[in-house]
């Protein structure tokens, strides 16, 4: 009898068309998922005859409420190499093995830049005017020559952002925790003193940080209210980085110019989630890492891991960060 695999969160229905499956003709059948199980009762009754599941970034939990629930489960396959809604340990004691992908730094960059540009020059609000017969010009774009982009985080993702910023002539600082002198000199940017001067000086605020204790809620309202009236703030790392509540109210009251963010705490957003209404606003719906590329990285090397894993040769384990 042929294995069952799922896909899950398939919400483009790519899938099984942008990666060769044919590796595994025969040994499997893959069946995909376009909607979204936010109930764990609602997904494990559509997992539990499935061996073998394909799951999309952080998008599904895997707690040990679920594991427990799915004995027929044995292989859990997550695009990219970290992914902390997946209860590793539970995964271990109920004999799942988990393993990962490669995963581009490129696309959260590039939509990063989508994002700020969008932001600067009022893009979608002058489009939905053009298309539906609106005033013609009612924005004042926001000039990227010469003003200060501040990057909470300097990584991977962060230094190329960066760079991005320099090739406009852009004056670029940053600052993190662990930033040092000698790396921030390595991209060609200004090492912040702290996280407050950075956010006082800044004309755009980017975030690239990794989600975790120290720096869960980093802007909350206080740090928000260091923003010039004049400043835009970008998020398209994790939505906890901000806290919300503290963001709506700044965009509400316009304390800053505005905010593009990718990221919320819930996702999908639900249709009555007050950011889908909130004034000086960019949101798209977590489209960071989502492109015709990383797809087909994500999804072959789901292939190469599970054909690994039915022939007994090595993965790409999957562990806590």
């Amino acid at each position: 009898m042929r294995l069952k695999c799922a896909v899950v969160d398939d919400y483009q229905g790519v899938a099984t068309s942008v990666a060769d499956w044919s590796a595994l003709d025969g040994e499997l059948e893959v069946v995909s998922f376009g909607e979204h199980y936010a109930d764990e009762d609602a997904l494990v009754e559509a997992l539990a005859g499935f061996d073998i599941v394909v799951t999309l970034r952080e998008r599904v939990a895997f707690p040990a409420s679920v594991l427990g629930r799915l004995p027929r489960l044995r292989l859990l396959v997550a695009s990219g190499m970290r992914n902390s809604v997946i209860d590793y340990a539970a995964a271990e004691k109920h004999g799942v093995t988990v393993c990962g992908t490669a995963s581009s730094p490129t696309p959260p960059v590039e939509l990063t830049w989508a994002l700020l540009l969008g932001l600067a020059r009022g893009i979608v609000t002058e489009s939905t005017a053009l298309r539906s017969g609106g005033p013609w010009q009612s924005t004042l774009g926001a000039d990227l020559h010469g003003q200060r982009l501040g990057l909470l985080g300097l990584g991977k993702i962060g230094g190329r952002v960066a760079r991005v910023g320099l090739a406009f002539g852009m004056r670029v600082s940053a600052w993190s925790q662990n930033l040092t002198q000698e790396h921030a000199e390595e991209v060609g940017v200004e090492r912040a003193e702290s996280k407050e001067e950075l956010l006082r000086t800044s004309d755009f605020v980017s975030l690239h940080l990794v989600l975790g204790e120290r720096t869960r809620g980093l802007l909350g309202a206080p740090e928000l209210a260091l923003l010039k009236p004049t400043a835009y703030l970008v998020n398209t790392s994790r939505a906890g980085l901000v806290d919300q509540e503290a963001l709506l109210t700044a965009l509400r009251e316009g304390s800053f110019a505005g905010a593009a963010v990718d990221v919320f705490d819930s996702e999908p957003l639900p249709a009555d989630h007050p950011l889908r209404s909130a004034p000086r606003l960019l949101a798209t719906p977590h489209l960071g890492y989502v492109s015709r590329a990383n797809y087909a990285r994500y999804y072959g090397q789901a292939v190469e891991d599970i054909r690994a894993y039915l022939a007994g040769e090595p993965i790409r384990v999957l562990g806590p960060a």
